[in-house]
């Protein structure tokens, strides 16, 4: 058997360590890698590959449905709350988004 104790038999220091330390949180950016005009979503999640999955899937957000996506950028946050305000930022700032889409900065620089 393991020596690392299974959930089940974890002291309840272990199990408090667990519950405070925070998931991290994502911002990212997904463009449609299919055929047909290009299309970009910025949404955030605590799990990056299961939520392209879902959007590749059909059971992501509305808009996207029907497409098939890859991760074009992503960003990490502490809490939820600076990625949805992340979120929001970029969700509103095209410069951006269409810089990141092709791999410069805002600047038209390279990253």
């Amino acid at each position: 058997m393991a020596d690392t104790p299974s959930s089940a038999e974890q002291s309840p220091e272990a199990s408090k360590i667990t519950a405070l330390t925070p998931k991290p949180n994502y911002v990212y950016l997904i463009a449609t890698c299919d055929l047909g005009a290009a299309r970009s979503y910025v949404g955030w999640t605590t799990d990056l590959e299961k939520r392209l999955a879902a959007h590749n899937a059909g059971a992501g957000a509305k808009s996207t449905r029907g497409r098939q996506w890859r991760l074009v950028h992503s960003e990490v946050f502490n809490t939820r709350g600076e990625a949805m305000a992340r979120e929001y930022e970029l969700k509103k700032d095209r410069k951006t988004r269409h810089a990141l889409m092709l791999g410069t900065g805002p600047d038209g620089m390279p990253d």
